[in-house]
């Protein structure tokens, strides 16, 4: 269970430096989107996209940024668009890994050279290492001491008024107290409660 909170909480870390390390891509280099015959495909091919990034498009008000289907892309088409951008400006947010297409859907700008295929890859997470709550693969386990063996006690010698005098367990070794602390807590009290009964049986 640790392990798994500390998967996720650098999860969520590399995910928020993910967002912070976004990049704006400015369409063809300076943003322009245009029909002078730049060749976006060309600088498209020289760039790298991740998810989380942003293509900027600046364009004046006789064109417009039209994303379709590669279909459409391929024949100039903006009959079925899946977003269109006008204002003179836009902001395209790269939100998932795979090819995305625009175009200009002004009749002929397109084919004209107003069109941009961007692939955008996935983010990269990586894998985190092994928290402090797994277990370090340079340590071998250790098998726990064994209880140490508790004498039974002696008969008590009775008396003639029958009535018996219960005798003390002989008190621990400094080394079975040692060994007592190894074990820990509820092996202490498994031997208390042994002794306890081995001296009500009396």
């Amino acid at each position: 269970m640790v392990v798994a909170r500390a998967f996720l909480a650098v999860a969520a870390v590399a995910a928020v430096l993910q967002l912070a390390a976004a990049a704006d891509h400015p369409v063809g280099g300076s943003g322009s989107w245009d029909a002078s015959g730049t060749s976006y495909n060309a600088w498209s091919a020289k760039q790298t996209f991740k998810q989380g990034d942003t293509l900027s498009f600046q364009f004046a008000p006789s064109h417009d940024v039209t994303e379709v289907d590669k279909k459409d892309y391929d024949s100039c088409s903006a009959a079925n668009p899946i977003k269109s951008y006008t204002g003179g400006s836009a902001a395209v947010k790269l939100t998932a890994p795979g090819k995305r297409y625009f175009i200009c859907s002004v009749t002929g700008h397109c084919a004209s050279g107003m069109k941009l295929e961007v692939t955008v890859a996935a983010a990269a997470v990586t894998a985190p290492a092994p928290g402090k709550g797994g277990k370090p693969h340079h340590k071998r386990s250790v098998a726990p001491t064994p209880a140490p063996a508790v004498a039974a006690p002696e008969p008590a010698a009775s008396s003639t008024d029958d009535v018996s005098t219960p005798t003390a367990a002989p008190a621990p070794r400094s080394s079975d107290a040692a060994t007592i602390g190894v074990l820990g807590g509820k092996a202490f009290v498994g031997l208390a409660v042994g002794v306890a009964m081995a001296l009500a049986a009396m």
